[in-house]
C-alpha cells in the first residue's frame, strides 16, 4: 500500500530539492571557473584551424581581435595549420579496427555467444554509421584535444514490437552512440587521467524549451543562452569590408541550459547517482542508468578520446597548441615581407614642404604620364631608396616552413625538399613508416576508444536487450544473413582487435602484397594451379567484388552448397540432389560443415541433423556413382560403335 505523503514532508522535499539545486547550479560555476582556460585554449585553436588568425588571448582569459595599428598594415593569413590537420584527419579516417569476441571457454555455449557477439558489433557498425561518428570525434580530439563518445540506451530505437494502453509504439529500443565535444564535458578535477577516476562528471547542454518539455513534461523558462559555433561573421578590428570566418558566442533563443550529473558510486550510493537539472528544476534524480562497468557494475557512460595525452591532466593537447607561435611568425614575416615589396614597387616619396599639391599626390600617388607640377626654386621631389629584400626574410621563411613538418609530424613526403629523385624502394617505404610512425600515439587512443565503446555496447545489449532483437549481416555472395538473439546470448564482453596498424596498409600496398604473394606461388594449391575459389576470393580482396556475377560454374556449385547447409540450420530440411550438381564440391563442402565448430555448435539443441547431413552425401556419393557408371558405359557403347565402323 502507497504511504500518502503530507503537505509538511511535501514542503520538505521541495525545499529539500531546492537546496541541492542550488548546489549543483554552484558547484558547475565553480568547475567552469576551473575549466576557463582550457576553453580559452580551445577556443583558439578553433580560430587557427578556420583561419582566424589575428587572435589573442587577453589578461581577462578571453579570446579577443588584435587590432590593426597602422591602415597600412597587411594583414592576410596564410594558414598551414588548416593542411597539416586535414593530412592528419585524412590518415586517421583509415583506422577503423575490425573487432573480434573471444569467448570465455571452449565450451560449446560460449564460442556461441562470442559468434553472436562479434556479429552484433558488424551490425551496429552499420546500422548506427559508426565510421561517421568516429570521424566527428576525431575532428574534435585534433583541434581541442579531447573527445568524447556517450553511450547509452534508446527506447525509442528499434523495432516496433507492441503498443501500450494509450495506443503509442513500443519500441524493442537500441543503444545510441554520440559525439561530443569536450566543451559540454565538465569533470569533478581537471587532474586526473580518465574518466574511472572522476567522482563525478557534469554533461551540460543547451535545450529547447519544447524539447524539455517533451522529454520530462516540465515547463522551464527560455533563455538566451551563448554558445560557440562557426559562422561567417563580419569583424570589426581587422580589415574593413573584410568577412573573416571565426569562432564567436552565438544565441540561442528560447533554450535553457541542461546539466546532467552522473555521480560514481559511494557508500552512500552503491549504483551511483544520476540526477538531471533543466534550468532551475530538478526533473530527475536515481541510480546510474547502465550496468556498463567490468564486473556487472554501474558506471558513466562516457568514453575519452584523446589526440595526445598528458600526466596528470584529464583534457588532452592538439598539435595545433604547438604550431600556433609558427603560425603566427610566419603571418607576421609574409606581411613585413609584401610590406617591404609594396615599398620597393611603389615607391617612398620625398617632397619639400609646399612645393607639391601633397594632397593631390597622397589621392592619386605617382601614375603613368602623370605630370608632377612643383614650386619653382624648390627642390624637386624624388624617389627615395629603400633597397632590396634582405636574405634573412627567405632563410626565415624556410626555417619556419621546415618547423611545420618537424613539430607536426606530418609531410607530405612526394612533394617534400628533403626527397631527391635517387631514393630506392626501400629507403622511401622506411621515410613512409617513420612519417606514419609520428601518427601511433593519436591512432592507439582512438582504437582504444573504439575498444571500450564496443565493450559498453555489449554490456548495455545483455542489460536492455529484454525482447528478441533481429539483426541482418550481408554474408557471401551478397547473401542477406538474419541473426534473431536477444540478452541471454550475450554472455562474454572480451574485446580484442582482428586488425594490425592500419596506416601501414593502404590499398595500393595490399594490392602489392597480394600479387607478391601470387607471384611467389604462394596461392596456388598442391598442383601448382589457381583455384577458382581462390581467384574469386584475390579478386574481392583487390577490390574487385562487382566481378562476383562472373564466377565459374565450380564456384557457382560451392556456393550452392553453403546454402543446403544454411537451409539445414534454419528450417531442419535439405534440399535432394540434383542432376546438375557437382556432386564432389558438394560432398567437400557438407562434409567441411560437419566438422566445423559452427555444426557442433548450431546441433546440440538439433538432434538428428548430423544424421539428416549424413544421409544427404550418401545420396550424393550414389548419384556420382550412378553418373561415373553412366559415363562409363556410353564411352564403352562409343569406343564398340568406333571399332564396327
Amino acid at each position: 500500500m502507497k504511504k500518502k505523503i503530507s503537505k509538511q514532508e511535501e514542503v520538505e522535499i521541495s525545499e529539500a530539492e531546492k537546496e541541492y539545486v542550488a548546489a549543483v547550479l554552484k558547484d558547475f560555476q565553480n568547475r567552469q571557473r576551473e575549466r576557463k582556460c582550457y576553453d580559452t585554449k580551445w577556443q583558439m585553436n578553433m580560430n587557427y584551424y578556420i583561419g582566424n588568425q589575428f587572435c589573442d588571448i587577453d589578461g581577462k582569459g578571453d579570446v579577443v581581435d588584435n587590432a590593426r595599428q597602422y591602415y597600412w598594415e597587411e594583414r592576410q593569413v596564410y594558414n598551414h595549420i588548416a593542411p597539416i590537420m586535414e593530412l592528419r584527419l585524412s590518415k586517421l579516417s583509415k583506422v577503423r579496427p575490425v573487432l573480434n569476441v573471444v569467448p570465455f571457454s571452449d565450451n560449446v555455449d560460449d564460442v556461441s555467444s562470442a559468434k553472436i557477439s562479434k556479429k552484433i558489433l558488424r551490425s551496429i557498425t552499420y546500422e548506427n554509421n559508426v565510421s561517421k561518428m568516429l570521424s566527428e570525434a576525431t575532428i574534435w580530439s585534433e583541434i581541442c584535444g579531447t573527445a568524447f563518445y556517450k553511450i547509452g540506451w534508446n527506447n525509442n530505437k528499434g523495432r516496433i514490437v507492441g503498443k501500450d494502453s494509450l495506443g503509442n509504439n513500443i519500441h524493442e529500443g537500441d543503444v545510441e552512440v554520440t559525439a561530443i565535444s569536450p566543451f559540454e564535458i565538465y569533470p569533478d578535477s581537471n587532474a586526473y587521467n580518465n574518466i574511472a577516476d572522476c567522482s563525478s562528471i557534469i554533461h551540460a547542454r543547451a535545450m529547447h524549451v519544447d524539447a524539455v518539455k517533451n522529454m520530462w513534461g516540465v515547463d522551464v523558462e527560455g533563455k538566451d543562452i551563448d554558445v560557440f559555433t562557426l559562422e561567417n561573421s563580419p569583424t570589426k578590428s581587422y580589415t574593413t569590408n573584410t568577412h573573416i570566418s571565426g569562432v564567436i558566442k552565438k544565441v540561442r533563443k528560447n533554450h535553457v541550459l541542461v546539466l546532467e550529473k552522473y555521480d560514481s558510486p559511494t557508500v552512500e550510493f552503491p549504483n551511483g547517482r544520476l540526477s538531471i537539472i533543466a534550468g532551475d528544476k530538478l526533473v530527475y534524480m536515481g541510480e546510474l542508468p547502465y550496468i556498463n562497468k567490468a564486473e556487472e557494475k554501474r558506471g558513466m557512460p562516457f568514453v575519452r578520446q584523446c589526440s595526445c595525452c598528458v600526466p596528470n591532466s584529464f583534457w588532452g593537447i592538439s598539435i595545433i597548441d604547438r604550431l600556433i607561435p609558427i603560425q603566427k611568425s610566419y603571418n607576421a614575416l609574409k606581411n613585413r615581407k609584401h610590406e617591404f615589396l609594396n615599398r620597393l614597387s611603389m615607391g617612398v616619396l620625398a617632397v619639400e614642404d609646399g612645393s607639391v599639391d601633397v594632397d593631390n599626390l597622397e589621392e592619386e600617388g605617382l601614375t603613368p604620364g602623370k605630370v608632377l607640377v612643383y614650386r619653382n626654386g624648390s627642390t624637386a621631389p624624388k624617389i627615395m631608396s629603400t633597397g632590396s629584400v634582405p636574405l634573412d626574410f627567405q632563410y626565415e621563411e624556410k626555417q619556419l616552413l621546415d618547423e611545420f613538418i618537424e613539430i607536426s609530424g606530418v609531410s607530405a613526403l612526394i612533394t617534400s625538399r628533403n626527397i631527391t629523385g635517387n631514393l630506392s624502394g626501400t629507403a622511401l617505404q622506411l621515410l613512409i613508416e617513420q612519417d606514419e610512425i609520428r601518427l601511433l600515439n593519436s591512432t592507439e587512443n582512438l582504437k582504444m576508444a573504439v575498444l571500450e565503446i564496443a565493450k559498453m555496447v555489449l554490456r548495455l545489449y545483455k542489460q536492455f536487450a529484454t525482447f528478441p532483437h533481429t539483426t541482418r549481416l550481408v554474408g557471401k555472395n551478397g547473401a542477406v544473413e538474419l541473426m534473431y538473439w536477444q540478452s541471454c546470448n550475450i554472455a562474454t564482453e572480451d574485446v580484442v582487435f582482428e586488425t594490425e596498424y592500419e596506416l601501414n596498409q593502404s590499398l595500393a600496398q595490399k594490392r602489392a602484397s597480394i600479387m607478391e604473394a601470387l607471384n611467389a606461388g604462394l596461392l596456388h594449391d598442391e598442383d601448382g594451379k589457381l583455384s577458382n575459389g581462390m581467384r574469386h576470393k584475390i579478386l574481392s580482396e583487390l577490390g574487385f567484388d562487382i566481378w562476383e556475377n562472373t564466377m565459374d560454374v565450380k564456384t557457382l556449385q560451392s556456393y550452392q552448397a553453403e546454402k543446403e547447409n544454411v537451409g539445414l540450420m534454419l528450417d531442419g530440411i535439405i534440399d535432394e540432389p540434383s542432376e546438375i550438381d557437382d556432386h564432389d564440391t558438394h560432398i567437400n563442402e557438407h562434409i567441411c560443415f560437419v566438422l566445423s565448430n559452427d555444426f557442433k555448435v548450431q546441433s546440440k539443441d538439433k538432434p538428428g541433423l548430423e544424421e539428416l547431413l549424413l544421409e544427404h552425401i550418401k545420396k550424393h556419393k550414389i548419384f556420382k556413382k550412378m553418373t561415373q557408371k553412366s559415363e562409363l558405359l556410353n564411352s564403352i557403347e562409343n569406343g564398340q560403335q568406333s571399332n564396327l565402323k
